[in-house]
């Protein structure tokens, strides 16, 4: 039997909302990295995982990265998703 589909929501601190779906994965968590670059200017990178581990393990590499692609700095956040059905808030 096929698994749901839902949509999943992920709120983060500065009020950013992102929807993800409709999906059957079984995501549980949100990650996004906002890169300072030079000159004044941000890159973002995002992504899904199934759990918290794998998402705060993704702080483990942004060291490496930073310093592979020059960032000035980088903010890393990792918030839980929530499931709502389509339509809803």
């Amino acid at each position: 039997m096929a698994r749901k589909k839902r949509y999943l929501t992920a709120t983060m601190a500065d009020g950013y909302v992102k929807t993800i779906g409709p999906t059957a994965a079984p995501f549980t968590h949100y990650w996004r990295v906002v890169a300072h670059l030079r000159g004044g200017r941000t890159e973002v990178f995002w992504g899904h995982t199934g759990s918290a581990k794998e998402a705060t393990a993704k702080r483990a590499l942004l060291e490496q990265a930073a310093r592979r692609h020059g960032w000035q700095g980088y903010d890393f956040e990792v918030v839980a998703l929530t499931e709502h059905r389509p339509g809803e808030r």
